[in-house]
């Protein structure tokens, strides 16, 4: 990657500060060719950037890190403007005229930081999810994979993995000799021990990849049992249609939220009943779907007591008497609250506990590639198989789980991870 590129690292608009930052060989000589001296490596210096004609663009604090020592592992010039959505057009435009560097593609940054070892696939993907994250419980999870602890998983199980490679080989290689002792029980302790942590992780990958999409939460009940009017009042939003008149809410309607740090999609669902409306009809099968797929079931119920042929074939997680403010006693009420913050508690509390078994592989080529290794592994803890064969079984396990932290061939998933950055990053 022998070009320079440039692009906005902050956010667009109007704003008190805007950062732009250059990566490559010609950073240093575009920020001359605006007029700007680059400080020494690892410090700052003002300058008063100008554009090809002499005006001044701005005074502009520049930040200077040497090649092997910044974010991308290339020579990069930070230019810190004020942020005036004109201050930076005019800034974006004279480093484009300079005509030593061009516009970033989208995550070009962090692809560079990748080429260059700066980062490995992991943390690139934990990255991303960093940027992502809208909840405390996903942006705890996105730390833990960008500060390499998937890394550092897979880098142990290949250890093992090799090692056990390694005492089969020697079998193979010593044949003729006498080997010292008997490897199979090193062997056979190595691969259970993998094998076990791959099956927890491929069994917790379901829950992982929930808590990065969000957890499901549908509301389910009869017609006018106030499932849009809790929706909106636990969503504080008017997302749902209300009405006196039974069978108003025909489709499934989602709303996102966090609740104690949680990624919450609350599911409003068509009122469940003998319907004759053909539409309607409709809407009841797409919310019994939907109920039976989402991860926590609210049954709504004016009286409290829930007919059997409303849940049949629904796991029901929670009943929740609604219209407190008109029954009294205890329940919940969209219209003064009452109940709210109790539910949202009862909510995250059974949600928390399916938090706390999530694991670090979200993503199902993860989750493919973790499954490939345990297939392979398990073919290799055959006794009665070839030792050569066995052995090759762990070569391709261990190929299997290279590709988690991309270093084999990677460039079939750089395209979907940088699609999702910004152009800055």
């Amino acid at each position: 990657m022998g070009d320079t590129i440039f692009a906005l690292a902050t956010a667009q608009g109007k704003a008190g500060l805007a950062v732009i930052r250059l990566s490559g060989p010609d950073s240093v000589a575009v920020l001359q060719a605006l007029g700007g001296t680059a400080p020494d490596a690892r410090s700052s210096r003002v300058c008063v950037l100008r554009d090809a004609g002499g005006l001044i663009l701005d005074h502009a604090l520049v930040l200077h890190f040497a090649e092997g020592a910044s974010f991308t592992g290339e020579t990069t010039i930070e230019l810190h403007l004020h942020g005036s959505i004109a201050v930076v057009r005019a800034a974006l435009r004279a480093i484009e005229a300079t005509g030593l560097a061009r516009a970033a593609n989208p995550g070009e940054f962090t692809r560079r930081a990748l080429m260059n070892d700066r980062l490995d696939l992991t943390q690139v993907q934990g990255l991303a999810d960093i940027i992502d994250a809208e909840t405390e419980a996903q942006h705890r999870h996105a730390m833990r994979v960008f500060g390499g602890e998937m890394a550092d998983r897979v880098t142990r199980w290949r250890h093992d993995l090799t090692r056990a490679m390694a005492l089969l080989e020697a079998t193979i290689d010593f044949a003729d000799e006498e080997i010292p002792e008997d490897v199979s029980p090193e062997v056979g302790v190595l691969l259970a021990t993998v094998a076990r942590d791959l099956r927890d992780e491929i069994d917790r990958q379901s829950a992982t990849a929930r808590l990065k999409a969000g957890f499901e939460v549908a509301l389910i009940g009869e017609p006018n049992a106030g499932k849009s009017s809790l929706l909106n009042r636990l969503t504080q939003s008017d997302a749902a249609i209300v009405s006196e008149f039974a069978g108003t809410t025909r489709d499934v309607i989602e709303v996102r939220m966090d609740v104690e740090g949680i990624p919450v999609t609350f599911l409003d669902t068509a009122g469940l009943r003998d319907a004759q409306d053909p539409v309607e009809v409709i809407g009841i099968k797409r919310a019994l779907s939907r109920a039976r797929q989402a991860d926590l079931r609210l049954v709504l119920t004016e009286s409290g007591a829930v007919p059997d042929r409303l849940v049949e074939g629904i796991a029901v997680d929670l009943v929740v008497r609604t219209k407190s403010d008109l029954h009294g006693g205890d329940g919940v009420s969209a219209v003064t609250g009452d109940g709210i913050a109790p539910l949202l508690k009862s909510i995250a509390s059974i949600l928390s506990d399916r938090v706390g078994d999530v694991g670090l592989f979200s993503r199902e080529r993860d989750r493919i590639a973790l499954e490939e290794a345990a297939a392979h592994i398990e073919l290799a803890t055959q006794s009665a198989m070839p030792t050569e064969l066995r052995s090759e079984e762990l070569r391709q396990a261990v190929q299997a789980l290279q590709n988690i932290v991309g270093g084999i061939d990677v460039e079939s998933i750089l395209g979907e991870v940088f699609s999702t950055f910004c152009v800055g990053k």
